[in-house]
């Protein structure tokens, strides 16, 4: 028979929590063991003080205190920092990051996000693509570089079942890292009390993309890294299919920099464009949410018309692995933000809820809650349409015919760089689907040197 320690049973009535056992003596012997190890594992003293201090939220700063952030160009031809990146990704001081703990539920697909088919003509995974960029940077420089892919609860086996099944898309099986973000139960929005989603199991929700740092840590993965040799980790997320992974220039400005931290910015196209704001609170590298950024500053504009508060984030870092250890030693480093939602649980009675209104809090860290600890930082330009399309909704704007329309563009501005002629519609858009395969050619100076000026595109065209 399973049953709870007296201490623990105190500890649940001294912080309120005890109706968690209600059902108790209803349960079979494996469940009561999960509930037991899942309540044994909480903060529930950490719970009590996010409860007490639910009304504080991260204000925004006076507009005295925001300015906006120096940023330097990306610059393809800079040759110095090209080649202080390549350096860097040939002595395996690299390895990269990829964010892949949400489901594909606003697409309509119900499996992790990352195993959505979004190549034009391939119909390609987003998992592929991203892998296929890994293994040609490695191919390119001679040195493996590690894969580290932050699942959630909910997509972890299933991600590392499609790895797996497509023999990690060409990558050394033990340089493929999968490691889950940690979570964090839900509590009643009037009482504290956690919610059950059953009568045997505590409702949560992953803890946030700033839980990735966190996690890194708590996996022993960053010590893992330290010890192999890892000095940076490029950091980016699933649904952008563009981002260029461990950009070489990119990897240059940072060593410049000695930065602790360093982030590519595209510039927004309006002044509540749906991207984190990243500007210098108090002189230190910050980033305000778009939904918090006060509509007076949103729209101011300087001398020559351009927004003042114009730097965009579109979620790709390089962080040192020396910082990431230093922030992750204190889990307050990393802040939880709350918010209300609506929770479906069981209630007193253990008869099931969905909720009509807003019932709970829920907690999630955000990345960028460590970028003001960096001491060195810095914010690179590069374009939008090279770099960030996020795939989000079924349809619309961040959706499959737009990253499609933009996977395409690119790939014909590649190829008449090359001197090809690419069929377009009189609207100016792409008249055939086009791809290009990481493993063809990773930038338009690989393709050039590849393709044949004559070719001919008479259809959809996928170059692998």
């Amino acid at each position: 028979m399973v049953g709870v320690p007296d201490d623990f049973l105190h500890k649940l009535r001294k912080f309120g929590q005890e109706h968690t056992l209600a059902w108790w003596d209803d349960l079979r012997d494996c469940e009561k063991q999960e509930l037991l190890a899942e309540l044994q594992s909480l903060d529930l003293e950490g719970l009590q003080e996010l409860f007490s201090d639910r009304e504080s939220t991260f204000a925004v700063p006076s507009f005295d205190r925001i300015a906006p952030i120096p940023v330097v160009r990306l610059d393809a031809d800079n040759r110095e920092a090209r080649q202080r990146g390549e350096e860097a990704l040939r002595q395996g001081h690299v390895a990269v990051l990829l964010v892949a703990g949400g489901q594909g539920s606003r697409l309509g697909f119900a499996h992790p996000k990352g195993m959505y088919p979004i190549g034009p003509v391939s119909t390609n995974s987003l998992f592929q693509i991203h892998s296929e960029k890994v293994l040609a940077l490695s191919r390119r420089h001679a040195r493996t570089i590690p894969l580290l892919v932050m699942t959630s609860p909910a997509t972890h086996l299933e991600t590392e079942s499609f790895f797996r099944q497509h023999q990690f898309f060409g990558l050394p099986a033990g340089d493929v890292f999968f490691f889950c973000q940690g979570t964090m139960p839900a509590l009643d929005l009037q009482t504290g009390k956690l919610l059950l989603e059953t009568k045997g199991r505590l409702f949560t929700s992953p803890n946030g993309h700033g839980g990735t740092l966190t996690a890194l840590a708590a996996t022993g993965l960053l010590e893992r890294l330290r010890a192999r040799g890892i000095r940076h980790v490029f950091y980016f997320q699933v649904d952008n299919p563009l981002v260029k992974i461990a950009d070489p220039v990119f990897l240059g400005h940072h060593l410049q920099a000695n930065a602790e931290v360093s982030s590519k910015v595209v510039a927004k196209e309006s002044p509540h464009d749906r991207l984190g704001n990243m500007v210098l609170v108090d002189g230190r590298c910050s980033i305000i949410e778009y939904s918090d950024l006060p509509d007076q500053l949103a729209h101011q504009r300087d001398g020559d018309g351009r927004l003042r508060i114009w730097v965009g984030n579109p979620a790709i870092h390089i962080f040192s692995v020396d910082f990431l250890a230093r922030v992750t030693r204190c889990q307050a480093s990393v802040p939880y933000h709350v918010a209300r939602k609506k929770v479906p649980h069981v209630d007193d009675q253990g008869n099931p809820v969905n909720p009509e209104r807003e019932n709970a809090l829920k907690f999630e860290k955000f990345i960028f809650d460590v970028f003001p600890l960096a001491e060195r930082w810095t914010a690179v330009e590069t374009s939008r349409p090279d770099e960030f399309v996020p795939l989000k909704n079924a349809s619309g704007a961040d959706s499959p015919q737009t990253v499609h329309q933009a996977l395409c563009r690119l790939a014909a501005s590649w190829l008449e760089n090359a001197g090809v002629r690419v069929p377009r519609k009189s609207t100016g858009e792409v008249k055939f689907p086009l791809e290009i395969s990481p493993l063809f050619a990773l930038d338009a100076e690989e393709l050039a040197d590849k393709v044949n000026p004559s070719l001919v595109i008479e259809g959809p065209l996928f170059l692998r």
